[in-house]
């Protein structure tokens, strides 16, 4: 039996992935993983259980347990369903998003996400959006995407994405952050964020949605 293909999209926040991803998966009619939400749904239930980010085996226990279902939806973040609850917008707060940084670089948080991750390969293909989709979670993947932008491309695009939501946004605090959390993601020891040897990079900070996406297929197309 073939191996399901998978398609790989990584970078930083603010690059672009999980839009370039929904519209690439869309259009080939495959499945759609947007890892990172699996580690703010873990971020989430840790905060609601007051499982501070020190607490390892209790949070390892949580990161085995909790099973999500992405529904994707056109412009926007695809819908994360917990236990039938829509909690898209309780993981995309800042304050999740900062302690998922946090719990990002444990090894042992990563080890034990990293099956949960694997068992979105499912017929007849997958897009996976990260940080180490390429490198370490699908590293058979047959195309690898990695996409870049400026920190102040980034952050104009996360600021104007948590506006929408109608969260109340500092620019200045927020560019801090994600530098900050880029600062992190590509330090860390395990599965740090870097371009796989085999990645396609492109820049997105001077590329519109359509041109990036049409990028993408053309290099799944020539891998096909």
């Amino acid at each position: 039996m073939l191996s399901v293909p998978v398609l790989t999209i990584d970078g930083p926040s603010g690059s672009g992935k999980g839009t370039i991803g929904q519209a690439v998966a869309k259009s080939l009619g495959w499945h759609f993983l947007d890892s990172g939400a699996l580690y703010r749904v873990l971020a989430h239930l840790a905060q609601n259980l007051n499982i501070t980010d020190d607490n390892l085996a209790e949070l390892q226990e949580l990161a085995q347990d909790f099973e999500i279902q992405f529904m994707p939806q056109d412009g926007a973040p695809p819908k994360v369903i917990y236990q039938g609850e829509d909690i898209s917008n309780a993981i995309r707060t800042e304050t999740a998003g900062e302690m998922a940084s946090r719990l990002a670089p444990i090894p042992e948080i990563r080890q034990s996400l990293l099956q949960k991750q694997r068992q979105f390969r499912q017929p007849p293909g997958l897009v996976a959006d990260g940080r180490d989709m390429g490198t370490t979670v699908f590293p058979d993947a047959g195309v690898k995407i990695y996409l870049t932008a400026s920190p102040e491309i980034r952050v104009q695009r996360r600021y104007k994405q948590l506006k929408d939501k109608g969260f109340d946004v500092n620019l200045t605090r927020l560019l801090d952050e994600i530098r900050e959390r880029d600062r992190r993601d590509v330090g860390r020891e395990t599965s740090p964020l870097r371009p796989a040897d085999d990645a396609h990079i492109l820049d997105t900070s001077d590329l519109g949605i359509d041109e990036v996406v049409q990028r993408v297929q053309e290099l799944v197309a020539e891998q096909a």
